[in-house]
């Protein structure tokens, strides 16, 4: 992803593994500050998981992936413990579970040469972010110009490595020359939006404007949103997805005023396993979240929260998944994705 330090342009993936070191960059600092975290145990690895160093389905995913790679070079390791180490770190995001099974399926759980994770990792990683790019290939289509677009959290390189999901047809489309618009959510209470999103965009030069959640139905009944694409952690075998907590209501809203929602994901987001969405497990964070702004209380002393960090939002609500291979309606899902095993 283009990253602006000092005047300069440079170019930085999400997360990667150089020699024995996993480097992310450090997405609590993001905007003001750009540092590199370095993990060099799976340990580290699951710490930058559990830490927010590094979110986004499909990044936790080559993340865990290069924290097997790690672990074989441990001694006091197996790439079993490590897995389900890192397994636990984060219940909902798929793509954790679906790239400890392919580090699996590729190194066995018992003894394997950490030349031959390394490499099994990066060509994880490799495939992720090829995957990504497709989306973006596939979906660039749906945005035209003058159009306006709303976005929920992040779901750009900074949660996939490269490229991004929902964020990949916005960066494929501005490479075209189309000029086009995004309504960025802030999404409370991490502010992913805000952080994130909004400066991925504007390293990339698309003109965009971070507005507050609730202002979202606001901007959709005066006609002033196009279409909404956001990303997910875990889709079920009925369509049913999860994403950040508040994408709900932005489908349910989208539907009211006649917008197309999609969601992008790579295949490794479709959990075959779960067939709907009351079964996907959602994970609860720290009520400080909620009740906390970058560290200073925001709420009366004595007063809880509550902190689901993901929704689930219907098949019903879902005009189509934009995907590496095409864009699927709802029920196409069966008889595509879920009708047989896409290699990977």
């Amino acid at each position: 992803m283009k990253v602006k330090l000092g005047g300069e342009i440079k170019n930085y993936p999400a997360v990667w593994l150089k020699d024995d070191v996993v480097k992310f960059i450090d997405q609590r600092a993001l905007p003001h500050e750009f540092t590199i975290f370095e993990a060099r145990s799976y340990q580290d690895v699951a710490e930058a998981i559990n830490t927010m160093i590094v979110r986004g389905a499909p990044a936790i995913g080559v993340a865990a992936a290069y924290g097997m790679a790690l672990a074989a070079r441990q001694p006091d390791a197996s790439l079993e413990s490590a897995s389900e180490v890192l397994f636990a770190t984060r219940p909902t995001a798929y793509d954790l579970d679906f790239a400890l099974n392919y580090m699996k399926d590729a190194c066995g759980t018992e003894s394997v040469s950490a030349e031959k994770a390394a490499e099994a990792a990066r060509s994880y990683a490799d495939k992720i972010i090829e995957r990504c790019k497709k989306i973006g290939e596939n979906g660039e289509g749906l945005i035209k110009d003058g159009m306006n677009i709303l976005t929920h959290c992040n779901a750009g390189a900074l949660a996939t490595v490269e490229y991004g999901t929902a964020l990949a047809p916005m960066r494929l489309a501005a490479g075209k020359g189309k000029k086009f618009f995004v309504y960025v959510d802030e999404t409370r209470p991490r502010l992913q939006g805000a952080k994130l999103t909004a400066w991925e965009l504007n390293n990339e030069d698309i003109p965009c404007a971070v507005i507050a959640d609730n202002a979202a139905g606001y901007y959709m009944k005066n006609k002033d949103i196009d279409i909404v694409i956001t990303g997910a952690d875990r889709i079920a075998a009925l369509g049913d997805a999860a994403n950040k907590i508040g994408t709900y209501e932005k489908a349910v809203l989208a539907k009211e005023n006649g917008i197309p929602f999609y969601i992008a994901a790579p295949v490794s987001t479709f959990d075959a396993d779960i067939q709907k969405g009351e079964d996907i497990p959602i994970e609860n964070r720290d009520p400080e979240e909620v009740l906390e702004l970058d560290g200073r209380k925001i709420t009366p002393e004595g007063v809880d929260a509550k902190n689901p960090a993901f929704d689930v939002t219907p098949a019903k609500y879902i005009e189509g998944f934009i995907t590496e291979i095409g864009i699927l309606k709802p029920d196409q899902l069966k008889d595509t994705i879920f009708s047989k095993k896409i290699s990977f």
